[in-house]
């Protein structure tokens, strides 16, 4: 062996893009040597032996609203990446807005480099944010290393961050293709919808933001992906409707992708109850219909991967004793549970493992332009490994949630899945319900790694 691994790891379910088997998973420093067979570990090597749990790439989630610098006290590095940690996220992007400076100039992302310092329990990389007058600052965003640029087509909820029109993308997308990085786009196109006097139930905030408004914008987007043949991502699909517009484009040959998130895959609208605002995120969850429609989207390749869309904010902004629609914050906490919610539902309709990776690890890897660095387990891959028991359930509770806010929509479900152990680039940094060691994440940008 031409290096000496420091540790093995090894499992009689060790998962790799060629087979799922019983193996040792070699390490040297960071990186992952090789996976060989147990009985030919190293006699001098460390072994950490995970059983019989599943031993696949840590997650990557590219949609996390970590609102730091600035509004910490909705969430912040350290909360949110020891809930992504625990939850078998080895990777996260973090998004330009509800943060103080919004990330859309290059000391803003600054600022928020230096806040990470000593928080960071997993990797963390970040998105520009577009806005109607920072089309000169694009450039210089880039160049800093962000992984993509976000913007909305109707209003974000924070001031700062204003929505962008048709013409501000048509500047945009010809220096964003040359600089060969995404535009992810929150699709909502609002039409003059009025707002219903009864704002309790969750039908009036759906009437309020009707599919419509989603599906008329990613026609928009289809258009201007076929003018400009650019990178455009949709973001936290909700509507099925558009499903096959969006295959019809990529089947075309044009670089658009979309993706999706639990709480449109696991809930359904007829089943939350009056005033529950813990359910409201924009654009809505809806029927039970649409969501088995989006699984069908997975299972086709019609949808690209999923992230959490982890959007937290202080439970006093849910609006919870009101029980008002209009005046909550909108916004789902959910990047602990990633993995169980959607092994549960992936269970339920006899999707495998191996499905699982790719859409939470292997794909979203590959949208960032890191999928020589993470996403599986292959030699020269980091050594990001989430251990868990895909056949143990439990049921959440408050208690055991790591970030900030507890407020959440899937406290009280009964989960198939339970994360027992999480490595960093080869250093273990969660196991069964405790941190260990400190913070060792490092920033990712789109020129290093």
């Amino acid at each position: 062996m031409a290096s000496t691994p420091n540790l093995a790891i090894t499992s009689q379910r060790v998962i790799t893009p060629q087979e799922e088997r019983a193996a040792a998973i070699l390490i040297r420093g960071e990186k992952i040597l090789d996976i060989i067979s147990i009985s030919e570990i190293p006699t001098d090597c460390p072994v950490e032996d995970m059983g019989n749990n599943v031993v696949m790439p840590g997650l990557v989630d590219t949609h996390v609203h970590i609102n730091e610098p600035g509004r910490t006290d909705w969430e912040g590095f350290e909360t949110a990446t020891k809930a992504a940690a625990a939850g078998g996220i080895t990777t996260l992007v973090d998004m330009p807005l509800n943060c103080i400076p919004v990330t859309t100039t290059v000391d803003a992302l600054n600022q928020k480099i230096v806040a990470t310092q000593n928080q960071l329990w997993i990797d963390c990389g970040f998105y520009g944010g577009l806005i109607p007058d920072n089309i000169q600052d694009i450039e210089p965003l880039a160049d800093a290393g962000v992984l993509g640029f976000k913007a909305f087509l109707s209003p974000s909820g924070i001031d700062e961050f204003p929505n962008i029109l048709e013409s501000h993308l048509r500047e945009a997308l010809p220096v964003l293709s040359k600089k060969g990085i995404p535009i992810l786009v929150h699709a909502e196109l609002e039409n003059g919808t009025t707002q219903s006097k009864e704002q309790k139930t969750y039908k009036s905030f759906q009437d309020s933001r009707p599919k419509s408004w989603e599906n008329n914008a990613i026609k928009l987007l289809i258009q201007l992906s076929k003018e400009f043949d650019a990178r455009i991502h949709i973001v936290h699909l909700s509507s099925a409707d558009i499903l096959s517009d969006i295959a019809q484009t990529r089947n075309d040959g044009y670089p658009i992708s979309v993706e999706t998130c639990p709480h449109y895959l696991h809930f359904a609208s007829e089943n939350i109850s009056d005033g529950d605002t813990r359910f409201k995120c924009a654009p809505p969850i809806w029927e039970g219909e649409n969501r088995e429609n989006l699984w069908r989207g997975l299972e086709k390749g019609m949808i690209n991967f999923i992230t959490s869309d982890h959007s937290p904010c202080t439970p006093e902004l849910k609006n919870m004793k009101a029980g008002n629609f209009e005046k909550a914050w909108g916004g789902i906490s959910s990047i602990q549970f990633t993995l169980p919610v959607i092994w549960t539902e992936c269970k339920a309709r006899g999707f495998s493992i191996d499905q699982l990776i790719n859409w939470m690890s292997t794909a979203p890897a590959i949208f960032i332009g890191k999928d020589q660095q993470k996403g599986q387990i292959s030699p020269g891959y980091d050594a990001d490994l989430v251990c868990w028991n895909p056949d143990e359930k439990y049921i959440i509770q408050k208690k055991a949630i790591h970030h900030k806010n507890k407020l959440t929509p899937y406290e009280g479900e009964s989960l198939y899945g339970v994360v027992n152990t999480t490595f960093l680039r080869g250093q273990k940094v969660y196991e069964n319900g405790e941190f260990l060691g400190n913070p060792t994440g490092k920033i990712i940008l789109k020129n290093n790694g």
